[in-house]
């Protein structure tokens, strides 16, 4: 069981960080957003530490550059006393990194995130097959254990996880995963 102070000090700080996202889109900074990496995790398993909050975004398009340009998000948090270190902008005592999706399965995710409520605040999270499906993409060892993670807790809905797997191509590394750690699981 999580520590009852631990999980209150959580919610306290990611409350100001949503409550500025939510500021942030309805002011027009940015278009979409949703929470991912070990964080957005958190909505579904027990808490982990972790250095910072990603934060997937859609940027505002703009007609004459190509690349997203994160500058109007620097700017909109740096004016109401924000801080910048390194590619982290710092919101209520959180480093946040801001991130476009950067392939479809980031993209999907994004546009299918859900809604969840931390102490009254909506935030936009992705959805667990997602974050699984991220962690198995990405295969770092700790983004292996979070899938682990996710398997054993049960969190994950099994076929939509698997047509997720499917369709962005993931089959392969899902076996050897299953292989290396979930032996003879089907």
């Amino acid at each position: 069981m999580p520590c009852f102070w631990c999980a209150r000090l959580w919610t306290m700080d990611i409350k100001e960080v949503i409550q500025t996202i939510n500021q942030m889109r309805a002011d027009g900074v940015i278009e979409r957003y949703a929470i991912g990496g070990a964080v957005g995790a958190t909505f579904y398993l027990e808490p982990v530490a972790t250095l910072d909050v990603d934060v997937f975004v859609a940027f505002r398009s703009d007609p004459e550059n190509l690349l997203a340009n994160p500058r109007p998000i620097y700017d909109y948090i740096k004016a109401r006393g924000g801080t910048v270190e390194g590619e982290y902008i710092v919101v209520g005592g959180w480093p946040v990194q801001f991130l476009p999706p950067t392939g479809p399965l980031a993209e999907e995710a994004l546009a299918e995130a859900v809604e969840m409520d931390v102490e009254g605040v909506p935030a936009r999270v992705f959805k667990a097959e997602h974050l699984a499906a991220l962690a198995l993409q990405t295969g770092r060892a700790k983004d292996k254990a979070r899938l682990l993670q996710f398997v054993e807790s049960g969190a994950l809905a099994a076929p939509r996880f698997q047509a997720i797997v499917t369709r962005h191509g993931l089959g392969d590394a899902w076996r050897r995963f299953e292989r290396q750690f979930l032996g003879d699981a089907p």
